[in-house]
């Protein structure tokens, strides 16, 4: 049986995009233009189970949505592929709401 899936605070995904990390927003594209976590790559929640060869098996992945529960179901299907990859509490929201700014826009995919 699978443990629980491993989560992150926005504030160690803060410190975590200072050194370069990887990101991918698993909501649609219209949540994603009107604001995402700096950096964030847009793969929709649909499209990860055949996009996830694009990402880089080597280096943690985090996960973030609105809220929390999209991201935490992304994160245990890629950390059942063999990825390293963990959930950011609360999602995009959550990052609002602890005064850190999103990015308006489209920006290129993962």
């Amino acid at each position: 049986m699978p443990g629980p899936t491993p989560e992150v605070s926005v504030e160690v995904l803060d410190a975590a995009l200072r050194d370069g990390a990887t990101v991918i927003d698993v909501r649609e594209a219209g949540e994603y233009v009107e604001g995402h976590v700096p950096g964030a790559h847009l793969v929709p929640m649909g499209q990860l189970p055949a996009r996830m060869h694009e990402l880089d098996r080597t280096a943690p992945v985090y996960v973030v949505c609105a809220s929390g529960n999209r991201s935490a179901a992304m994160t245990d299907l890629l950390t059942a592929s063999g990825f390293d990859a963990v959930s950011v509490a609360g999602g995009t929201r959550g990052w609002l709401q602890s005064g850190r700014a999103v990015v308006p826009g489209p920006r290129p995919t993962a």
